[in-house]
Order: structure tokens, then sequence, then C-alpha cells
């Protein structure tokens, strides 16, 4: 049985700002929730329900890798399918991939400053 916590429905709508092409670490996201931790974010993913439009691919480690589990190979097929190119040995190119952040209006909805985002912003990897 997987695993669920309150904050799953504010990391999926948080996940849904991370456009095709681009990726984001499990910390990234959790960076930007109160109280959610990158191991959090990691069981959301592994619980997305299917159907409901979150890019659940698009969240990888924060050595840009893609982590070792049951559905690695699918995930590695979808991103590369959405045009993220990965170098040896099998790490996302930050540089071209790198998730910049959620919309303006996310951030104003939950009340974060945009100083306060680019702070957050600069600890991230890439």
């Amino acid at each position: 049985m997987a695993r669920t916590y309150a904050s799953f429905p504010a990391i999926y709508e948080l996940v849904r700002e991370i456009p095709e092409g681009q990726v984001a670490s499990y910390g990234m996201v959790a960076s930007l929730l109160p109280g959610v931790t990158p191991r959090i974010v990691g069981f959301a993913m592994a619980a997305t329900p299917a159907g409901e439009g979150i890019p659940w691919q698009r969240v990888i480690n924060s050595a840009g890798q893609i982590s070792e589990r049951d559905g690695a190979a699918r995930q590695r097929t979808r991103l590369e399918e959405e045009g993220i190119s990965f170098k040896p040995p099998g790490k996302v190119d930050w540089a071209k991939h790198r998730w910049q952040g959620p919309s303006e209006a996310w951030l104003e909805k939950h009340s974060i400053d945009f100083m306060d985002f680019l702070t957050i912003q600069a600890g991230w990897p890439g």
C-alpha cells in the first residue's frame, strides 16, 4: 500500500506547473511547500493517480538522474519523448532542462514573494 500525506494535493498542483521539456528535483518541489520534504515528494510521485494530468515523470533526483526503481525505464522514455536529453552516465543536462519555477500566479496564490522565490531558486541544482 502506498503512503499518502495531506500534502499530496499541493504537491500535485505544483508538479503540474513543470512544463514539457523541463525537469525538477524532489527537493526543488519540496522547497516551495512548507512542511514537505523531498522524500514526501517522492512518495507523492510514486502514488500519483492515473488520468489526472500530473507529469510525475518530470521529477527526478537532485543528482539529475532518474532514481533506480520499477518504472525508471518508462520515466526515461517519457522524458526523452518530451525532448529531455541525458548526458553520460544517465544524468539530465540541468543547464538545458532545469525547471525555472512556478508561474507568478502560483507564487501569488501561495503567498510567496518573488524575491523570496529567487532566494529559494538559488539553492536549486544546476
